[in-house]
């Protein structure tokens, strides 16, 4: 089935209705979708259809049609395309058919049509010869639905000071570019060169007037070049500090090559004339790079527009045809890429996708490199490089910009939704730099403390390796008997990505690392462990390891603990340690669950340490069969929360969220305020209130929309749990956020909270 725009319709031979308009009041607003990160799937709203992004606007040179627009949108179902305004207004012949009949026919094109506004040009050609507000003026006279202001281009190879002239000027021209589009949408550029600090004034400075999208400009000269550091430098100083709820244009970035990384740093449009360039010099793109169809015995990937050829015929063909048939087959390329990159959004694996093609092309690899190495490397000094032998990633280090892009880093960190379902793909050492892990072991050294025992134990910890999960059969049972034996130790597991509390053992995405048996098998590393127990504030304490793989695990157990000389009142019969009755290990093993439960609630509810502690002294349990714990309930029997089997995560109950709600310490919020996660661990579940207009619907468990939010917490982030609030203070309920706090401060469509329940008036 077609659909009107968007998401990689059917390719098809028919054709295809024309769009529908956006409804009315909704033109120029932009929702978000689904995420993973930063990647998202979102909507733009406009007159001529609804674009769902992330997707390709090719370009279409009004004189030279390559590929027809009528065959883009009948055909491959593209649903926005992007001509040149400047070139339009330079020819008569154009330029007065455009007036008389508007673009959308001069180009016979129903879908959106975004215009560049002759920047580029000045770039290839220099000067050129139309005015700021007249170029605006133009492009709404002839109905584009994005028009762009003439922007000052900057060369990567330019002066600071000329940079900056180019970013002041192209600031002094936003104000009148906007009056002049009045109610035509418009695209904001952003320029700046390879100058950081003047990427991020171009931002900030832009981002207060009211654009539509923002392009992100100047980047074509360092893609030609193949600098692809300096590229996700450009976006890691540019896209942090631009409204949320604007699509971000990458400007003549057409190279599917570059998506995945785009996409995953929150890139929304792309658009390139390189299917048609390409076809003219005889090379076809693909997802690694470029080929030469001279010389090709067989296509690198078959697609349809060449099913019925082979690379010989498609040489034999007539010049005109043979540019044609490569120009589609870049475009099928470009747009299988695409969707490739927004399913694996769906799926949770955009960065997955983007360690993949980071290995085929070694520019492409040195810029993953320093993405995940390099924001988050402050400790490291510049002499290090001179006395250490250089691999991929030490090479890949940018001494000269520590500590530059960390809060850049942050904010791709922040957005990460943990835990997620599903097994963890291991893909070598960038395992553990991918975001969304970095993030899950941000909250554990953030929000995870250890008891406040004293005693037996309290200067040791205990730590399993050697084995994969699920551990509860293996260990529940031992590591009650610990608790009860030794209150002070504290047991952790080790895992391919790092260590994580036996108490949180069935967490995602340390217990679900899929991969070869030795990253399971391996011994500890005593320089990582003495790193990781120090984020866990578990420093100086002495180690016992226990490889869980071989037999007795009581036995060698008991004697670990002998030889580290804790003494403990406990007898070792047929293997197995005794701590007492009957009723003394069912206590243990409830103790035990209370652990689970008090940090769970610490970890994923932002509960301070000594308020989960307190709330599950009393807590009881409903089990399944093997154990595992399935409800949490009060000691009157309210069901607080539910253990998710999937990612180990706590689902909230009414209950729990009124429990939590009448705990917390902090005043409610009653504005917006930026993303912040770090200072607020321990301050509970983060609220969200909403206007009056909204609480009735919530109260019957209905979403909350963006639009209707009027003040959220600082910690608010994707797919945690929060708390809904009236205006006048009261829980009406609770559910899942979809958005950080920066991002509900500024959307005005799309939904802000997935509600579970809501709580009902008396």
């Amino acid at each position: 089935m077609l659909t009107a725009a968007g998401t990689m319709p059917v390719w098809s031979d028919e054709p295809r209705p024309n769009p529908n308009p956006c409804k009315e009041g909704d033109e120029g607003l932009f929702e978000i979708t689904n995420r993973d990160g930063r990647a998202r799937l979102g909507k733009l709203h406009t007159k001529h259809g609804i674009l769902e992004t992330p997707t390709l606007l090719p370009v279409i040179n009004p004189n030279i049609r390559t590929i027809e627009p009528r065959e883009m949108w009948d055909r491959y179902g593209i649903g926005a395309l992007i001509t040149n305004s400047y070139i339009i207004w330079k020819h008569d012949n154009l330029k007065e058919k455009a007036i008389a009949d508007g673009v959308h026919e001069l180009i016979d094109y129903p879908g959106i049509i975004m215009t560049d506004s002759g920047t580029f040009q000045s770039y290839i050609y220099g000067d050129i010869e139309v005015g700021v507000e007249e170029i605006v003026e133009f492009q709404r006279t002839i109905g584009v639905d994005i028009a762009t202001m003439l922007d000052v281009f900057s060369r990567p190879d330019m002066k600071h000071s000329e940079v900056e002239a180019a970013v002041d000027e192209t600031i002094v021209r936003a104000p009148v570019s906007v009056k002049t589009s009045q109610d035509t949408m418009l695209n904001g550029p952003i320029q700046g060169g390879l100058f950081p600090e003047l990427r991020r004034k171009s931002a900030t400075e832009m981002a207060k007037f009211d654009f539509s999208v923002h392009p992100i400009g100047g980047i074509v000269p360092v893609m030609e070049q193949h600098r692809y550091r300096e590229y996700a430098k450009i976006m890691m100083s540019t896209l942090p500090f631009l409204p949320s709820n604007r699509p971000v244009h990458m400007f003549g970035c057409g190279h599917p090559m570059l998506f995945p990384m785009s996409i995953a740093l929150g890139a929304d449009l792309f658009d390139s004339a390189a299917y048609a360039l390409f076809a003219r010099d005889g090379r076809i793109l693909s997802p690694w790079g470029t080929e030469k169809l001279e010389g090709l015995i067989e296509w690198p990937i078959m697609m349809p527009c060449i099913s019925g050829f082979t690379p010989e015929a498609v040489r034999k063909l007539p010049k005109v045809e043979r540019i044609k048939l490569l120009s589609k087959y870049n475009l099928e390329i470009t747009l299988a890429e695409l969707a490739r990159c927004r399913q694996a959004v769906r799926d949770g694996t955009i960065w997955r996708l983007v360690e993949q093609r980071s290995h085929q092309h070694p520019a492409l690899r040195d810029a993953f490199l320093w993405l995940t190495t390099n924001p988050a490397t402050a400790s490291f000094t510049k002499f290090i490089t001179n006395e250490i032998p250089l691999d991929e990633t030490t090479a890949s280090k940018d001494y000269s910009s520590i500590g530059s892009f960390e809060d850049s880093w942050q904010w791709v960190v922040n957005s990460q939704l943990t835990p997620r379902k599903g097994g963890e793909q291991w893909g070598s050492m960038d395992t553990i730099n991918r975001p969304h892990i970095v993030g899950a072991k941000n909250l554990l050294s953030q929000r995870w403390h250890q008891r406040d025992v004293e005693g037996v134990g309290s200067e040791h910890v205990m730590i399993f390796y050697g084995d994969s999960g699920p551990w509860r059969d293996k260990c529940d049972k031992v590591v009650a008997k610990l608790l009860h034996l030794i209150p002070g130790v504290e047991v952790l597991i080790n895992t391919p990505i790092g260590l994580m509390p036996y108490s949180l053992e069935d967490l995602n995405p340390f217990c679900h690392v899929e991969g070869p048996d030795w990253i399971w098998k391996n011994k500890l590393d005593m320089v990582v462990v003495t790193q990781e127990l120090e984020s866990l504030g578990l420093a100086g304490r002495s180690i016992i390891p226990i490889e869980l793989r071989a037999e007795n695990l009581e036995s060698r157990i008991y004697d670990k603990i002998t030889d580290a000389g804790l003494a403990i009142d406990c007898e070792l019969t047929e293997g197995m340690m005794v701590i007492g009755s009957d009723d003394d290990f069912k206590l243990a093993r409830l103790q035990l669950n209370r652990l689970k439960a008090a940090d769970k609630f610490a970890v994923l509810f932002n509960v301070d340490h000594a308020t989960a502690h307190e709330l599950s002294a009393e807590l009881t349990f409903n089990v399944n069969k093997y154990g595992r714990i399935k409800n949490v309930l009060s000691a009157s029997g309210n069901h607080l929360s539910s253990f998710r089997l999937g990612d180990g995560g706590l689902s909230l109950n009414n209950a729990g969220a009124i429990e939590l709600f009448s705990r917390r310490r902090r005043q409610l919020p009653k504005q917006f305020s930026a993303t912040d996660i770090n200072p607020y661990s321990g301050e509970g579940l983060a609220v969200i209130v909403v206007n009056s207009d909204a609480e009735p619907f919530v109260r019957k468990g209905r979403n909350v929309f963006h639009g209707f939010t009027i003040a959220c917490d600082p910690w608010l982030r994707p797919g945690e749990a929060c708390l809904i609030c009236s205006e006048s203070g009261e829980l009406i309920g609770h559910g899942v956020s979809q958005c950080t706090a920066n991002e509900v401060s500024v959307m005005k469509k799309g939904v802000a909270v997935k509600t579970r329940d809501g709580i009902k008036l008396d």
